[in-house]
């Protein structure tokens, strides 16, 4: 996108708030970059230079406007729909993989040396991983500078800086602002506000002091041996997390809501509510659509897990995709065109945990939704680890593979054949034969999947639409999808739908959400 200046030069002009996150402009008279939807009156267009990415920006001396915070973008759509390295390292990379492990440790998990990772980012970003998760980095600092009173200190070994002279050098070279400066430029909270925020539990301004303990740095990254790290008490933020319109809440929220695990997951006063697993604790999270946003309230035992939070809570609700363009493609199917043309802008419901998702798919093989939550609810309460949920009645996290490798066959109510399918696939989950992370490759993972015993299409395709995150998987088998492709006068037999679909690619996902959408199964409908 950023290599076709007229295309971009048009969407500045037009201040076209859809392209948000596919570029950036760098403006050479101010030394600022902006997204492309920026408020202020446009540059001329011999000003302009674009970037594929705000690290690529910051790296060229750039500082972010202030007005427009082009660091609060939506992601890129561009990594959610290929599987490439460039694509699959920058979903890495979101997931906080640089900051723990380092860029070996990035390089290690796509199969490649650090030198092709680095170039083959260079080449297509304009900047290299290091300076990828140090743009990440800077945002989450300013998140939590604009949006809570821990002290600078705190902030900085939560947003994984190494020292708080590197996050202090890194906030001024970025936003030009100092982090004192930063949360002075916050609108002051009314009375009300301020005490609405005492009342919540456990309260970010009120945080207990926290005592920083040395830690190695994993390799390849620009961190200090020894440096200090915050391992913070439990916290509460409140978010809004942005996205591409239209979104259309009812099928995104209504398939968790309908399918929630209890005890894991739960629909609570108008919000999607379930525990995560994360990297260095854990941590709730309740979301809830908005008009212009998706109001999010997250609580974690450790703040270093808010940029993977976020990120894994953006991916579950499919916040970084393009509706228009998926909109648009399917429209050029007349039988299809209604039903987008009625409920535009809808999303396919992802998972925040692939291995758990892939493990649900097995439970629910051929079985109605309530008894696939019943067999993952009695997982849960027997192998699960335990959580403090004082707001509502989440108790556990989902187990892990390693706990479901220990669980006696004879044990799981469900027949013979499907008891072999999920020990087999929980064994290679747990010894690292079978991987389902956003680094997979989705045709070899498929090629594993099938291979399992118990696994067809429909149970490979679903964890690859919903797990891996492929728009373009498909359903032909699926009974809802092929009952609703009758009603619309599609072709219904697999074989014809699929070579019907093929004009409906690259986002056949999307599609199948559509003819779902159809039905009046309660996937379908936003929670009272």
């Amino acid at each position: 996108m950023y290599t076709d200046r007229e295309r971009c030069v048009r969407a500045v002009q037009s201040k076209d708030a859809r392209f948000d996150g596919w570029f950036f402009t760098a403006v050479l008279t101010t030394g600022i970059y902006c997204r492309p939807s920026c408020p202020v009156v446009a540059p001329k267009p011999e000003n302009m230079v674009f970037h594929a990415s705000a690290a690529a920006c910051q790296q060229a001396g750039f500082r972010a406007c202030k007005r427009c915070r082009p660091d609060t973008s939506p992601g890129s759509p561009e990594w959610n729909r290929r599987a490439d390295l460039v694509a699959r390292a920058m979903r890495l990379i979101a997931d906080g993989v640089v900051d723990r492990e380092g860029v070996p440790g990035l390089a290690g998990r796509l199969g490649y040396s650090t030198r092709q990772v680095e170039r083959q980012l260079l080449a297509e970003l304009g900047a290299g991983p290091l300076a990828l998760a140090r743009a990440q980095r800077a945002q989450t600092a300013r998140l939590l500078v604009e949006s809570t009173q821990l002290s600078m200190a705190d902030v900085a070994f939560a947003a994984g800086f190494a020292s708080v002279r590197t996050f202090n050098d890194t906030v001024r070279e970025v936003f030009a602002l100092s982090p004192t400066e930063l949360r002075a430029r916050v609108p002051k909270r009314n009375d009300a506000t301020a005490a609405a925020l005492r009342s919540l539990p456990l309260p970010l301004h009120a945080l207990p002091p926290h005592t920083p303990t040395p830690r190695t740095p994993p390799p390849g990254t620009t961190e200090t041996p020894g440096a200090p790290v915050v391992t913070p008490a439990p916290a509460t933020l409140h978010l809004r997390l942005p996205f591409r319109a239209p979104l259309n809440p009812d099928n995104l929220f209504g398939h968790l809501a309908a399918t929630a695990v209890p005890g894991v997951e739960e629909w609570r006063d108008g919000a999607y509510r379930r525990t995560l697993r994360l990297p260095y604790g854990h941590g709730i999270v309740g979301l809830a659509p908005r008009p212009d946003h998706i109001a999010c309230r997250l609580t974690l035992s450790d703040l270093r897990d808010l940029t993977v939070a976020i990120s894994r809570c953006r991916r579950m609700l499919d916040l970084d995709a393009d509706p228009v363009a998926v909109d648009d493609q399917l429209r050029t199917d007349p039988l299809l065109a209604p039903l987008v043309d009625k409920a535009p802008g809808r999303r396919v419901p992802r998972t925040v945990d692939e291995a758990e998702f892939a493990v649900r798919a097995v439970l629910g093989q051929q079985v109605s939704t309530a008894a696939a939550r019943t067999h993952a609810a009695r997982l849960v309460a027997a192998h699960g680890d335990p959580v403090d949920d004082p707001e509502g009645g989440l108790t556990h996290l989902f187990p892990t593979p390693e706990a479901l490798a220990g669980v006696d066959p004879g044990s799981l109510a469900m027949p013979r054949t499907r008891r072999t399918t999920f020990t087999s696939l929980v064994e290679q989950l747990a010894d690292g034969r079978l991987g389902l992370g956003v680094e997979s490759d989705w045709d070899e993972t498929r090629a594993r999947l099938l291979a399992l015993p118990g696994f067809g299409p429909w149970t490979v395709d679903v964890i690859a639409m919903r797990a891996l995150g492929d728009p373009d998987a498909f359903l032909p088998t699926d009974l809802g999808v092929r009952r609703a492709a009758q009603q619309l006068g599609l072709p219904s037999t697999p074989a014809a739908l699929t070579a019907r679909a093929a004009g409906w690619r690259p986002w056949r996902a999307y599609a199948v959400q559509y003819l779902w959408a159809t039905d009046s199964h309660p996937i379908n409908f936003l929670p009272a």
